[in-house]
């Protein structure tokens, strides 16, 4: 009995149909490079003091040496952001020494930014924990549509969910430029959050689903992942061009309208279609993309060959068992597998979004330090490319985040007039944090075995939205210091470099299928007892059989489904 990509084999690899496809979707991707990332420059906060009524509303002017306290921070005296003295009527001096809060609001400097969100509506001070809380909502809508979106797509299809969830995360996107308040920009950018990853990750089961196995891995690194750090890319030349937030919103989501045509370009999966026991509708896209690629199809297809086959499949698993979240945790080395991913994804997940949002606190112009942080995606990935051709796994993620790990925290070390090293470590660091990002997706999906491998991939996923949740507040402590968030990250890197050695050797050898067949931790070496570890209860987890029909081919396609998104 063929299979569907020996079934679909005529059409060939690459033909003006599979090109098209891999083209319109990566370039999906762009629009997710910049949505949660172009907070650092919308809820950037400039410099700013309490506004002193009596004086020139000018940030800085003259009196507001006398009017306003001073104060340290980053090793520079300035005038107090949150303090001002006392005003007096009956005394020969205008201010008493006591101090009080902004109670007539704050100037805010205009030498870098028009406006921002935080100058909108002055989440200063006291309110200063609403600026980082607001890119912790949009990582909460990430979690929420990484929960549906999966569900959807396999129950609706994988077309409908993608441009309805583009349609809406563009309607959105251009709306939090009319926001009224801060509630209402917050409201918004979670339903970004849901929409944008819900697209993200159907456009790309899509693309997995319509290319065949030898296009996917450079679909997933290549196309999908170039394109993201495009969009990033393209953030730092919006905003230096654009420096009033609502603008620049607008700006920033006119990409999203240029994704309209692509409803006439793109179709629905076969795959899903044969699932659904849609099979004209499966054969009639087929056709269409043999007559695109200038080849004769056969006379039938699909309707003989999976109408056959369709039925095998329900009859064997008729009588499968079906696996849980619980077996992610029930024999010793399936167990410590996935409490040490789920750890490494949340710890990876914290730098490498931490990096990126303190972009803005690092020395010098932060519209460069953006570009520069953009072009460490295009060379973590080249990187990566060549790595995991050729590297063994468990050398290529302890190295990363090991070295990662080291230059971040010699940040500490470098004098406070040597900002440029400072930015080269610090850009460096981030680089190698990249490729480890790209990378645990693919070390993932060959430690999980076959029976739970979309489960444990799942359960890390949503517990790397922990550590993105938490980034913008390591982020936030660059603003009082310079260089704690590097110790806090760097740290952080060297523990997960650490605990990343004792993941088992996954390179050119074939995945686990059962739960029975997953390696031990390093530091069990002794083969002989690893049956026994994995199944406590003698043969019971290695009797359960795999799904029928459940293929290996092109698992490493899909490692990269919701990294670049979030």
């Amino acid at each position: 009995m063929k299979d569907y990509e020996e079934t679909i084999a005529f059409l060939g690899e690459w033909g003006p149909f599979q090109r098209l496809i891999f083209v319109l979707l990566s370039l999906n991707a762009i629009p997710s490079g910049y949505i949660s990332l172009s907070m650092v420059f919308i809820a950037d906060t400039p410099p700013h003091h309490c506004r002193v009524p009596s004086l020139n509303s000018s940030y800085g002017g003259l009196g507001y040496n006398l009017s306003i306290p001073t104060e340290e921070l980053k090793g520079e005296t300035i005038l107090s952001r949150c303090r001002r003295y006392t005003e007096q009527e009956d005394s020969g001096s205008p201010y008493s020494y006591d101090t009080e809060g902004c109670v007539d609001g704050w100037v805010f400097s205009k030498e870098r930014y028009v406006s921002t969100i935080v100058t909108e509506w002055s989440l200063v001070c006291d309110d200063a924990w609403k600026s980082p809380f607001t890119l912790t909502i949009v990582f909460a809508g990430v979690l929420v549509g990484s929960l549906c979106s999966g569900i959807l797509s396999d129950r609706y299809g994988r077309r409908i969910i993608f441009f309805s969830a583009k349609a809406v995360e563009t309607i959105c996107y251009t709306a939090l430029a009319m926001s009224q308040s801060w509630e209402m920009f917050c409201a918004l950018y979670f339903i970004i959050g849901v929409m944008d990853i819900s697209s993200y990750c159907t456009a790309f089961i899509l693309g997995s689903e319509l290319l065949i196995k030898s296009t996917r891995e450079t679909f997933g690194i290549l196309g999908v992942c170039l394109s993201y750090a495009t969009g990033y890319a393209v953030l730092p030349l919006f905003a230096y061009f654009i420096r009033d937030w609502r603008t620049l919103q607008i700006g920033l989501s006119i990409v999203g309208y240029l994704y309209i045509p692509l409803w006439w370009f793109i179709p629905e999966s076969p795959r899903w279609l044969i699932t659904q026991g849609r099979l004209q509708e499966a054969e009639a896209i087929i056709r269409a993309a043999a007559k695109k690629n200038g080849i004769t199809p056969p006379e039938d297809i699909f309707q003989t060959e999976f109408r056959i086959n369709t039925k095998e499949i329900d009859q064997k698993s008729s009588g499968q068992e079906n696996y849980t979240w619980l077996d992610l945790l029930k024999t010793v080395n399936m167990r410590n597998i996935t409490i040490i991913n789920i750890t490494i994804w949340i710890t990876i997940s914290l730098i490498y979004y931490g990096l990126s949002f303190n972009t803005s606190n690092l020395d010098g112009d932060p519209y460069r330090n953006c570009l520069i942080s953009a072009a460490t995606e295009f060379l973590a990935y080249a990187f990566l490319r060549f790595t995991i051709r050729y590297v063994p796994r468990r050398v290529i993620l302890p190295f990363t985040l090991l070295l990662g790990g080291a230059l971040l925290l010699l940040i500490q070390l470098v004098p406070a007039e040597l900002s440029g090293l400072t930015v080269t470590l610090a850009m460096t660091g981030r680089l190698v944090v990249t490729g480890a990002y790209a990378f645990v997706y693919v070390y993932s999906t060959e430690i999980f075995p076959t029976v739970v491998r979309n489960m444990g991939l799942g359960v890390s996923s949503m517990a790397a939205r922990i550590g993105s949740g938490v980034s913008p507040y390591v982020a936030h402590i660059g603003t009082y210091n310079k260089t704690l968030p590097f110790i806090l990250m760097g740290t952080i890197s060297l523990f997960s470099g650490g605990l990343s050695l004792l993941l088992p050797e996954t390179k050119n050898e074939k995945l686990p299928e059962l739960i029975s067949q997953v390696k031990p931790l390093q530091w069990c070496c002794n083969k002989k007892r690893t049956a026994e570890i994995n199944s406590p209860d003698g043969d019971v987890q290695g009797s359960k059989l795999a799904p029928a029909n459940q293929s290996n081919a092109g698992e490493n396609s899909v490692w990269l489904v919701e990294k670049n998104a979030y």
